[in-house]
This record gives structure tokens, sequence and C-alpha cells, in this order.
């Protein structure tokens, strides 16, 4: 075949076209889960990457516990008890959840008590019915007023479709919640209450000289996986709610009613490998750094800097990062008084033409009202512009 002049040029467009095509071909599929609901979701921007049945009414079984943990983070917070407090154990506590009931323990006596991180501990890393329902009795008084207040939290997360009627996952028709909402409360765990967050990661504890371990098999497998929560009853099955932090991106997963232990631990370690392997996230703008700047009138200062009011993250296909464009829509003037909390313009990101996230523009620094000869003289020279 005789080359002509067009050859390198047809050539250089094949390749062109072979990358391009290679840079947008779609995500494969996730792989298949033998649950009866699943979810996987990016942890920063809360992008949901499989998902079977996610909003399916299930039992939660000790996934519960995740939901009390969150009501007795908010207690600690807001200081209507103290991680140095003393919780006793009561009737209801020990034969509930205590030796003998045939469920998760930690071991509790009767009528003893122990501080609070004992007990946190002991309801996270045993999955301790007796220590849930201590907790829960220390914080509202009794069970049945913390799960109201597990509700409120709930409702407050946009939990839409949960019901709690217990601290501890024990099986009830009115009990009951969905991978989603699963996948929402672990997000909200680990954004707000990372110094607790860690004790998630922990493979044993012990109390009363009983070392106990964490039933969560990828704590032992995957050095980047760092929790959540494993559950299991009869009727629940076998469940696991898993998150791992590889660089940047943390995954989280939700696996319910499965067959066994090893099924759901398999199952959470394809579902975070898939995350991994197909998507990453990056932080496109970051809370408090400049990215425009405004002519302020009228104010005690002249100009303000405008950013974002939280940091803006976004999940992305892998290797398709280099396509993502960012648009500031920002004025050029503004009239105070302004707060960080105004509104004046907005940074939208779009992927091959495609919106993928957007936030508000705030001033960075409050800006008085200046003095009154400053607004005179702004007056004027408005008079001009």
């Amino acid at each position: 075949m005789r080359k002509t002049p067009e050859a390198p040029r047809l050539l250089l467009a094949l390749c062109l076209a072979a990358t391009l095509c290679a840079a947008h071909a779609a995500v494969p599929p996730a792989p298949a889960i033998a649950a009866k609901s699943h979810v996987l979701v990016d942890f920063h921007t809360g992008k949901v990457l499989a998902a079977q049945n996610e909003h399916e009414r299930v039992e939660p079984a000790s996934l519960t516990k995740l939901m009390t943990a969150y009501t007795v983070y908010k207690a600690l917070a807001e200081g209507a008890v103290k991680m140095t407090d003393a919780v006793q154990v009561s009737e209801h506590a020990w034969r509930t959840g205590g030796a003998g009931s045939g469920g998760s323990t930690t071991m509790l006596p009767i009528g003893s008590s122990a501080p609070m991180e004992v007990m946190l501990k002991g309801m996270i890393i045993q999955s301790g019915n007796d220590a849930s329902i201590a907790l829960a009795e220390h914080v509202s008084g009794s069970e049945e007023a913390f799960s109201d207040l597990m509700n409120r939290h709930a409702q407050e997360l946009g939990m839409a479709d949960s019901h709690f009627v217990n601290a501890t996952g024990l099986p009830h028709p009115d009990h009951y919640t969905s991978a989603a909402d699963i996948a929402r409360i672990s997000r909200a765990i680990i954004a707000e209450f990372p110094e607790h967050y860690r004790w998630y990661a922990e493979k044993d504890y012990v109390f009363n000289g009983i070392r106990q371990g964490n039933r969560n098999l990828l704590l032992y497998r995957d050095p980047t996986v760092d929790g959540i929560k494993t559950g299991h009853t009869q009727s629940a099955g076998y469940c696991l709610a898993a998150s791992a932090k590889r660089g940047d991106t943390r995954m989280i997963s939700v696996v319910m009613a499965m067959a066994n232990e090893e099924a759901r631990a398999k199952a959470s370690q394809e579902l975070l490998n898939y995350g991994f392997r197909f998507y990453e996230t990056r932080r496109l703008a970051e809370a408090g750094k400049p990215l425009a700047e405004a002519r302020v009138w009228k104010g005690a200062a002249e100009r303000v800097a405008l950013g974002v009011p939280a940091d803006l993250w976004v999940t992305l296909p892998r290797a398709q990062a280099d396509q993502v464009q960012t648009r500031t829509e920002a004025p050029r003037d503004l009239e105070a008084p302004l707060t960080t909390a105004t509104s004046v313009g907005r940074l939208t990101v779009t992927l091959g033409g495609e919106p993928l996230a957007e936030s508000p523009l705030v001033p960075l620094a409050a800006v008085a009202e200046g003095s009154l000869w400053r607004q005179a003289v702004d007056t004027v020279l408005l008079w001009f512009e």
C-alpha cells in the first residue's frame, strides 16, 4: 500500500479518538451481591456508586448501635453527660443484654458501674447489648425515652426509612431501617465525631479479664478498613457496615441480610474494592480559601474575598479529573453590611458538560457598614458607576 501525506494525520486522528473513547469509557457494573439489600457510597460526597434495594425496609440487628452511639455522642457534645460519668447496669440492662441473654454482651455484672468510655467501647467493639441499654438509660432515664431521642436524631439526619424502639437491635416489628440509612448514619459518625470513630478500628477489648474480639473480619484482612459495625440475629441475617480510606478517598459499604459471617465480609470487600478501583474523590475547593474578590461599597472595608462555606468534594470516575471544569460566578461589587452566611455568587463544577457539583460563594469575612462619611462618599461615587 502506497503511503500518502494524509496517512500520518489519519493515524493521529484515530489515536486521538481512541484516547478520548477510553477516557469516556463507562465504568463497569458493580459486582453482584447476594444480599437482600446493599449500598456503596463515597463518604465525602454521599454519591451512590452501587446499590440494590437500598431503601427497602430491613432489620438492622446490631447496626442499630450506630444510631445508639450517635445519640450518646450528641449528648456528650451537648454536655448532657460526660465521658467521666459512671454508667450503672440496671436489672433491665443485665437481663436483656447480659450474660445468659443469648446475645452479644460485655459481661457487665448487675448493679455494677463503669466509666462512659468503657461502656462505649463495650458497645462498639464487643457489640454488648448490656452496655447499649446501660448507656441509653444513663442518657435518657429509660430505653424507651432514649429510643425517642434516636428517632429524633434519625429524622434530623434524613433517615426516612428508619424507626427505632430499642438501643440494641433486638427484633421488634416496629424496629427497622434500610441500607441507605445505615450508610447515612455511618457518614454522620465519621464526619461529626472522628475522635470517637477511631474506636471502630479496634480489633478486641478486655473487660473484667475477658478478651472479646471485634466481629468485623475486614479489620484483620484489609489495613485500609477502619470500621464500622457488624450485626446479626436469626431474623435479620448477617449485616455489615464497613469503611475504608485509601488516599483522600473514603468509601462506605453496607450489606444486609446475608447468609453468614464470611459472605458479608467477602461482599463488603468486593464493594469497597470496586469503589476504589473505578472512582476517586477530589477536593476542588477548600473552605476559607479565596476564589474571587469583590469591591464593597459603604462598608468598613473596601474589598472582600469570596470563597465556599465548606470544602467542595466531587466523586469522579478514575482518570477523568483533567476533564473537570469549574466556573465561578461572582459579582464585582457588593454593598455592606455583609455576613459570612450571605450567598453572593456560585461555584459550578461540570464533567463533560454535565453538572457535577455546585456551591454558593460567600464573603470570607463579615463587612460591617462603614462610617456615615464612608457611606456618603460611596453613595456619590455610585452615581458615576
